[in-house]
Parts: structure tokens; sequence; C-alpha cells
């Protein structure tokens, strides 16, 4: 088991927001998350992701509970097992995209060299090796999206986060952003998990799980 969650609560003052959600993931898993707004998905993804904490419950990834480390090593953890993609790319406006996606991988400890040459194997692998001294400005917003995947990757995480990815895409790149997925889960046996609107996208995911009140309808096991 890759990543194990077991009743996540959480309240924000007297609002429940997570209600004693469970959740298990398998290394090279894609999960789609689907509810409406205010179901508690972005939550959980946080949690999940360890930018927020839960009031109760475990958290389990690759066999360490993030949450019993210090903060220090907390952000070493989630810096070398976690990537995250937004629905907005959040890239770094003066940065080009090869320096976006090193970015990480510096702060990991590697060389400008190293993470260069990493960045550039991930530009090739979805296409944009000739856009990498791009600034995000000149690229479209389907290239921008994949420039963000790219950095949640180059550290070879245990898992990626995706919020609403495509959620700002028009449906040509939505598409191919959705196809990619699935290419980089059979190159890389990357694990994926998805909070989306797009039915289409939840709907070839391994495992559909639909949130509400707080709660998984099916079970999340």
């Amino acid at each position: 088991m890759m990543l194990k969650a077991t009743q996540i609560f959480k309240n924000y003052g007297e609002l429940p927001v997570l209600k004693g959600v469970d959740l298990s993931i398998e290394k090279g898993e894609i999960i789609s998350i689907v509810g409406s707004s205010g179901a508690g998905k972005t939550t959980l993804l946080q949690i999940l992701g360890t930018l927020d904490q839960p009031d109760r419950g475990e958290l389990w990834i690759n066999q360490i509970n993030p949450f019993q480390l210090s903060q220090k090593k907390l952000s070493q953890f989630r810096n070398e097992n976690i990537g995250f993609i937004f629905q907005f790319h959040q890239l770094l406006p003066e940065f080009t995209a090869i320096e976006n996606i090193a970015l990480p991988a510096l702060i990991n400890g590697k060389s400008m060299k190293e993470a260069k040459k990493m960045a550039l194997q991930l530009l090739h692998t979805v296409g944009l090796e000739d856009r990498a001294n791009h600034k995000p400005s000149e690229l479209s917003g389907g290239e921008q999206q994949r420039v963000s995947v790219c950095r949640s990757m180059i550290n070879n995480p245990a898992i990626v986060f995706a919020d609403e990815p495509s959620g700002n895409l028009d449906s040509k790149n939505a598409n191919e952003l959705h196809e990619l997925f699935f290419q980089l889960r059979k190159e890389w046996n990357q694990t994926f998990v998805i909070v989306t609107h797009n039915e289409q996208l939840a709907s070839i995911a391994d495992r559909k799980l639909t949130m509400k009140d707080g709660v998984f309808l099916t079970d999340g096991f």
C-alpha cells in the first residue's frame, strides 16, 4: 500500500468539512475524486498532500506518517515524495520553463546541471523540448499546464495530487492533459490523485470516488 488514510476528520471552526474519510492507494493507480463544491475534496487533497493537518485520523505514505515529522523533515518529505498540479499553473513568471521545472530539484539539493538535465528529459516526455527556454507568458495554457506537470514530477515523487488540473483549459487541451497522465503512468508508473469536475477524466480513472458532505459515498479502500 503506497498511501493509506484512515478516519480523517477536519473542522474549520464549528464547520465539519471531513467526517471520517478512509482511502488507500496502490503504486501506479490513477484515482479521481468528484463531488459538488463544498464536499471536502480540496481539503482532503491538502491533507493527503501534507499541506494541512487533520484534526483526527492517520496518514501513511510509503510506511511513513508525515505528521509525526518535525516541520523541517516534513518539508523535506513533501519535496521528495509529493508532487502538486493546480488549476492555475502557478509557474514563476520570471523563470523559463526549464528553470520552473528544475526548482524543486534544486531545493532537494541537486546541482543546476543535474536538475536541468532531468527537467529537459521531462520536457521531452511531454513534447515541449523546444519550449524549454520560454517563459510562462510565451506559452499557451496547455503548454503551461504541461510544464507544471513536469515540475510536479521532477523529484520522482511517490504520488502527484492534481486539483482541477484541466479546469482552466479548453476541451482539446484538457483531453491532451488527461492522456498525458496515463502516458506518465505507463512510462514512469506514476501515481495520480485527481480532484476534478471533468466527468470524462473522472470516468477513465482506475477508480472514481464521489465525495458528499465530507465522506466518500463508495469505499475508498
